[in-house]
């Protein structure tokens, strides 16, 4: 079943949640809504289940425009963040409410509900009650619930946010194969950015009810459309500069000008931690000194402070860092192996960018409570 979702607007007291989005989920893809709190996610994710009706614009499942055509008629499975369980039904009757409501017969259902069962691991558990299940048990009831009736497009909204993170993690790799194996076409909100790219087929970014960027999650990853999207998806540094020749120069660093930037033209450098070169120098030869050291698991996180340019990140495998020395205090010359650099209205540089100021204020605020300490 494919979903193909046409200029979509949607409104809420005269806040507009949902401004003229447009994209398409082909059939048995796995495609994630990525995005802010309050961005205007789950809002398009219920228009298209039928539970809002949208202001403008259109919703086609497979041939059928369904805008106004209720919930229970879309053939639509949803799976809510905090399961939705009814309390007083077992793991079973919880699976094959669906289709009692639909009237089928008793060994249809109960066949089906063993199947179901099996499908998503939780045999043996078929007459538990949800408050005997844990989290990740209840979230894959909630699963099974919503996939017994076949439905032809599946939606989760938040499927994992009330699980801990190890949970979580395990959850959606097994969320995947089960799409794997089922096949149905299905979309799942989420603002946890590691959980989109790992999983979906494609990520739809949507930020103030505007859609950003429909991708692959490598192209996502790697070529962003905007600065939003660069800064959303992953840790990124920020570094202001200008373009000169055939340069970005930022004042402590240089990088080569991308195409379609204007000589002189105010431009924002986002980098990636990983993309982050640091270089062990004289100390009259750069202005950059390492701050802090620290172990990440699998890489060792680098802070870099610049005058004027606050707090830089790196990170750098173990084995460099030691053949580098890159202890605080240490100069070094900051490159950067790739970045992405978007036109801007930033200052040119030298002048102090409203996160490095936020980054100074917590350094210095951080110093004062460690003198404030010793002398106690």
């Amino acid at each position: 079943m494919r979903i193909e979702v046409q200029n979509l607007s949607k409104a809420f007291s005269g806040v507009q949640v949902v401004r003229d989005v447009s994209f398409t989920v082909e059939e048995g893809q796995l495609v994630a809504l990525l995005g802010p709190s309050g961005g205007g996610k789950s809002t398009i994710l219920r228009i298209v289940a039928g539970l809002e009706d949208p202001d403008a614009g259109s919703v086609v499942l497979g041939e059928r425009r369904v805008e106004r055509v209720p919930a229970r008629e879309r053939g639509i499975g949803f799976v809510f963040q905090h399961y939705a369980l009814f309390p007083h039904m077992t793991v079973g009757d919880n699976i094959g409410f669906g289709l009692k409501v639909r009237k089928e017969d008793p060994a249809t259902v109960a066949q089906r509900v063993e199947e179901m069962i099996g499908l998503v691991g939780l045999q043996g558990l078929g007459q538990r009650f949800p408050h005997e299940l844990s989290g990740g048990q209840r979230q894959r009831v909630a699963l099974a619930r919503a996939l017994a009736p076949s439905p032809r497009v599946l939606l989760l909204d938040e499927p994992f946010g009330a699980v801990d993170a190890k949970v979580r993690h395990d959850l959606r790799l097994w969320l995947r194969r089960l799409h794997d194996n089922v096949g149905v076409t299905s979309v799942f909100v989420t603002h946890d950015q590691s959980e989109a790219l790992e999983i979906a087929d494609r990520v739809i970014i949507v930020n103030h009810g505007r859609l950003e960027q429909n991708d692959t999650p490598e192209d996502i990853w790697r070529r962003p459309a905007n600065a939003f999207v660069a800064e959303f998806v992953g840790a990124t540094n920020r570094i202001a500069g200008r373009v000169v020749g055939d340069e970005v120069d930022a004042g402590f660093l240089r990088h080569p000008r991308p195409a379609g930037l204007d000589d002189g033209a105010a431009v924002l450098i986002l980098a990636r931690p990983a993309e982050v070169m640091l270089h062990p120098v004289g100390e009259d030869e750069s202005p950059a000194r390492v701050q802090r050291v620290s172990f990440v698991g699998h890489s060792m996180k680098v802070e870099i402070e610049v005058p004027d340019h606050g707090v830089l990140t790196a990170e750098i495998p173990p084995a460099v860092v030691r053949a580098k020395e890159l202890a605080p205090g240490r100069a070094v010359r900051v490159t950067l192996s790739a970045a992405q650099v978007f036109p801007s209205d930033a200052a040119p540089p030298g002048t102090v960018t409203s996160a490095a100021r936020r980054q100074r204020r917590l350094t210095a605020l951080f110093s004062r409570f460690r003198r404030t300490r010793s002398r106690v």
